[in-house]
Order: structure tokens, then C-alpha cells, then sequence
């Protein structure tokens, strides 16, 4: 084979991705309805007087909240209404990548926990391993120059969310499994945590129970962000820390 016709082969591969996306599960309808979510969530904040532990969230839809009911009800504001002296500064920006959380750590400030919650729009929009790679290490780097205690929490099985239908599912479902893979790696190599949202189809909770899927078939409901929390706490390592931010 010609290396002309080996340069071609990836772009048409691309190509022939994109049109299945569009042609199978991505109906206009949910499409809509993810764009109408994202329009009305607000990523949730909150600096009380007497703080004792700083968190700071950088990340996609999936850090703002979007897809639930309120912005209380998402991860963020769930672990503000548990932990009421827990600063949060939640920067996450709906349809971020990883390359666009590098833009969301601002200041050198210092936190005691950062939160790192991207990937989806990574898998979907078919970005390249090489660079998602390169992206994700670098933000993993960065986090850690913030805080000693970082968690990344990139999205579950993409490919399961009820968003996609076979076989686009199979593609998303790789992909993610691809890029959870290189949020390990990078967590290894700078000493984060990661929490693992990945899940086989016969395994997540999120098939077992459409409940916990929004409206859109592509984020957590409310229900849904509190299974994350869930996983958030058993996995993070982060409930000694935070229990010094639970009311007096």
C-alpha cells in the first residue's frame, strides 16, 4: 500500500464514523434535547464564610451538572449540600475537552482537592488517541501542581448511554475504553486517583436503570449523579479531608 493511500485510509475512516453517528443513534431529537440541557445548566458554586477545605472542579457538561433537575442536584452541588464549609470553584464548561480543561485552571492558586471530570466529548467527537493522550497528561499535570489530592473522573461507557444505538454504540464503547486507559496511565505516572466509572453493558447501572439517565440519553439524571457521588466517595480516598467540612 502507498503511503499516499495509508494517509488517506484515517480520514476516511473519520468520515465513515461520522456519518454512522448521524445516521444511527444521534436522532435530531436528542441532539436537541442535550443542546436544550446544556442551555439551562448552571455549574453549581459555593464560598461559605467559614470554609475549611477548597475544592476545585475543572471539566465538561458532566462537572457543570448538566442533566439534572437543578444545580443542587448535581455532583458538585450534592457535595456542597453535604459538606457546607467545602469551597467549591467549579470552572467546568459544557462541551469541554480535555484540551479545553487546560484552560480552566486560571491561577496558580492551591486547593486541597481538585476534580477533573472530562473525556465524553473526547470519545464522541473522534479526536485522536495521540493527542486526547497528550491532553489528558498534561491536565493531569496541572491539577497536580493545584492540590496533592486530585481525582479524575472521566464519564463511564459512552457506549452505553441510550444516546447511541449499534453500531455506533460498539465504536463509542472502544473508544472510551480507550481513553479510560490513558486516564490511568497518566494517573499512575503523576500520582492522581482515578474513579472508574467504566462499565461493561451487563454491568452498568446505567442500562440496568434508565431512571439514571437524563431526558437526552447522554447525562447522569439526578439519580444518576448520585450513584457518581456514590463512586466518588468510595473511591477518591477524599472522606477524612472532607469531613472537616461538614457542619459544626
Amino acid at each position: 500500500m502507498t503511503s499516499r493511500k495509508r494517509s488517506v485510509l484515517p480520514v476516511l475512516a473519520t468520515f465513515a464514523a461520522v456519518a454512522l453517528l448521524f445516521t444511527t443513534g444521534c436522532a435530531a431529537w436528542r441532539i436537541g434535547q442535550a443542546a436544550d440541557l446544556a442551555r439551562k445548566s448552571t455549574p453549581f458554586q459555593q464560598s461559605p464564610a467559614e470554609a475549611t477545605v477548597s475544592l476545585l472542579i475543572v471539566g465538561d457538561s458532566t462537572g457543570v451538572g448538566t442533566g439534572a433537575g437543578s444545580p443542587e442536584a448535581s455532583l458538585a452541588g450534592l457535595l456542597g449540600r453535604a459538606y457546607p464549609r467545602l469551597r467549591i470553584d467549579n470552572r467546568a464548561r459544557d462541551g469541554a475537552t480535555f484540551a479545553d480543561v487546560l484552560r480552566q485552571f486560571g491561577s496558580t492558586q492551591h486547593y486541597d482537592l481538585v476534580l477533573v471530570q472530562a473525556g465524553g466529548n473526547d470519545v464522541i467527537r473522534l479526536r485522536s488517541d495521540e493527542g486526547v493522550r497528550a491532553d489528558i497528561d498534561r491536565v493531569t499535570a496541572l491539577a497536580r501542581e493545584r492540590s496533592d489530592r486530585v481525582v479524575l473522573m472521566p464519564a463511564g461507557n459512552v457506549g452505553n448511554a441510550p444516546f447511541f444505538f449499534a453500531p455506533a454504540s460498539w465504536l463509542m464503547t472502544d473508544r472510551a475504553r480507550r481513553l479510560h486507559g490513558f486516564v490511568r496511565e497518566s494517573a499512575t505516572r503523576h500520582g492522581a486517583v482515578v474513579v472508574n466509572l467504566f462499565k461493561e453493558r451487563a454491568d452498568d447501572p446505567f442500562v440496568q436503570t434508565p431512571e439514571l439517565n437524563a431526558v437526552d440519553g447522554l447525562h447522569p439524571s439526578d439519580a444518576g449523579y448520585r450513584v457518581w457521588r456514590d463512586e466518588l466517595l468510595a473511591q477518591s480516598g477524599w472522606g477524612e479531608v472532607l469531613a472537616a467540612a461538614r457542619a459544626r
